[in-house]
């Protein structure tokens, strides 16, 4: 039987556009007081930084729209255009021109994300996205188009499948010693960035149960990609376990679009025969109709192999770095991402540090902040927030576990919250002084652990470690030099 792959991109198509949703909706909620213009990190001062000889060359270099036009206007306009676009995508419409607008959309604000936009998952977004771009018609925009998906960018996309799992089961391997004592999960599930319900039960389930958890997810992620490669069944069948496993992680944490955007790829593992046993017979009817009608394209054919020549080419140093000693996670090679290296949680957390921020008006008592989705108060409930990302709640756990110096958008925060600056104002859930901006502010570091759920109404217990940042004013003369150093005031 010949295999084809209608449904296949059916179904890919749809939960590319999905993952760009939360992606463009992430950005538009939040892009101005992160990157804005008297955000925590001003776009238009990074590009200042890193403008080289002309507007182009500066382009070349480093690619965004951003290099012709930024204000806050522009960053809400096109953030919200590509929610719109997204949307489209979602119930069925693309052709070559729109998708690839929304890749250069995103890219866009990649490159002028900074910090915000350093996660893995940015230019994997990319590279998925832009291998779309030839899966669809040039300009027939239906959602079963008559064009045959080209077999290339099937098997492309089944490369970078690839690469995902066995980078991230290599780095597991090579970074952290409890990966291979099969402890990892014993942490995990309190420690992740932001965790949700299910991650409070899963921690306290047996230790026998969570080395069975990380030898599933070395058979995962070390294993099963190598089946990518064999036609029919078995491909199927990796894609499958690809599947499930992320929709394991799905229920059990809040890591983002991360998980969504992994399923994609394992998606090309399946082929319609497969698709047609478990959707919907009026949605199988279509795409036999499309089937049956469909005509291969020269051009698109042509392009596809190009495609394959470039990933090819584009591919050497990141083979070069999954085998090497020195395996780097998330790197990408060229300033398009199109072919990036990956990898998740290399290292994991034993201990799970929270940094509280608080202001007085006297400097003895003193009263917390809340951010959004983040644990502070101790009977705060655990989130269902993914696939959104709250970029300020990721961020502040990653600053938990370095110094100040290292995270001067949470020193650029409080400067902010000293004066109840209105855009920092909309990353916090709770203002403690909403009638005027304190005259003190610190941030103090605890240790927070999961209390049972059987055990009291409280989700989290802590323990004062120590003052991470101390108290600083407006007219703190170390602080006010490091505003006006950084062009912030």
């Amino acid at each position: 039987m010949k295999s084809t792959y209608h449904l296949t991109r059916f179904i890919l198509l749809r939960l590319l556009g999905f993952v760009y949703f939360f992606a463009f909706l992430s950005l538009a909620i939040q892009v101005i007081p992160l990157i804005g213009h008297d955000g925590l990190y001003p776009a238009h001062l990074f590009l200042e930084r890193v403008y080289q000889g002309t507007t182009l060359e500066s382009f070349w270099n480093l690619p965004t729209l951003f290099w012709f036009h930024i204000s806050d206007t522009a960053l809400l306009t096109f953030s919200w255009l590509g929610v719109i676009l997204s949307l489209i995508l979602l119930i069925g419409f693309a052709n070559v021109p729109f998708l690839l607008v929304l890749w250069f959309l995103y890219m866009s604000f990649n490159t002028i994300g900074q910090l915000f936009y350093g996660y893995g998952w940015e230019i994997q977004l990319l590279e998925t996205g832009f291998l779309a771009v030839f899966l669809v018609p040039l300009w027939e925009y239906k959602p079963f188009p008559k064009l045959h998906p080209p077999m290339p960018i099937i098997w492309l996309y089944r490369w970078l499948a690839f690469r995902i799992y066995l980078g991230a089961g290599l780095i597991k391997i090579r970074g952290d010693s409890c990966w291979r004592e099969l402890t990892c999960m014993n942490f995990h599930y309190e420690t992740q960035p932001i965790p949700n319900p299910i991650s409070r039960i899963a921690h306290f389930l047996p230790g026998w149960w969570h080395k069975l958890e990380v030898l599933g997810n070395h058979f995962v992620e070390l294993f099963v990609p190598w089946f990518v490669w064999i036609p029919g069944l078995v491909t199927a069948i990796a894609g499958v376990l690809m599947i499930g496993f992320q929709l394991l992680l799905i229920i059990s944490g809040n890591l983002s679009f991360l998980n969504w955007l992994t399923i994609i790829p394992a998606i090309a593992c399946i082929e319609d025969r497969y698709w047609k046993k478990v959707l919907p017979k009026k949605l199988v009817k279509k795409s036999e109709h499309a089937a049956k009608h469909a005509q291969k394209s020269k051009f698109h054919t042509t392009a596809a192999w190009v495609m394959v020549v470039v990933v090819i080419l584009l591919s050497i140093p990141v083979v070069q770095n999954l085998i090497g000693p020195g395996q780097a996670m998330n790197r990408a090679f060229n300033q398009l991402g199109l072919v990036n290296t990956y990898g998740a949680f290399g290292s994991v957390g034993k201990v799970r540090p929270e940094l509280i921020i608080e202001g007085s008006y006297d400097g003895v008592n003193w009263k917390e902040y809340e951010i959004p989705f983040k644990p502070g108060a101790l009977d705060k409930r655990l989130p269902v927030v993914a696939p959104y990302q709250p970029r300020i709640a990721w961020q502040i756990w990653f600053a938990a576990m370095q110094l100040p110096q290292q995270n001067p958008w949470l020193i650029h925060l409080v400067w902010k919250l000293l004066h109840n600056d209105p855009l920092a104002l909309e990353l916090i859930s709770h203002n403690p002084f909403p009638d005027e901006p304190p005259t003190y502010m610190r941030i103090q570091l605890y240790k927070y652990e999961f209390m049972k759920p059987w055990e009291g109404e409280n989700t989290w217990k802590r323990e004062f470690v120590g003052t991470w940042l101390p108290p600083v004013t407006k007219d703190t003369s170390e602080l006010k030099a490091f505003i006006q150093r950084n062009k912030w005031g």
